[in-house]
């Protein structure tokens, strides 16, 4: 089931990649990378979204074992 969740997570964001590198960058970006700021930014969305991911890996493990004690 993690395989699953692992897949589908990386075929979702392949296609954000590749766009990623057409885009151009708003001017508040610029003055964060120009700052040093912007490492704090991903930081910040990266612990976000890690949490986030975490936080469903144990709701799914949780349910699990509701499901096989029934």
């Amino acid at each position: 089931m993690n395989n699953k969740i692992i897949l589908f997570l990386v075929s979702f964001l392949i296609p954000f990649l590749g766009q990623a590198q057409d885009m151009v960058a708003p001017e508040m970006a610029d003055t964060f990378r120009s700052e040093g700021k912007i490492y704090v930014v991903i930081a910040v969305l990266a612990i976000a979204f890690t949490c986030i991911i975490g936080y469903l890996i144990y709701i799914d493990i949780k349910l699990k074992k509701l499901e096989n004690k029934k």
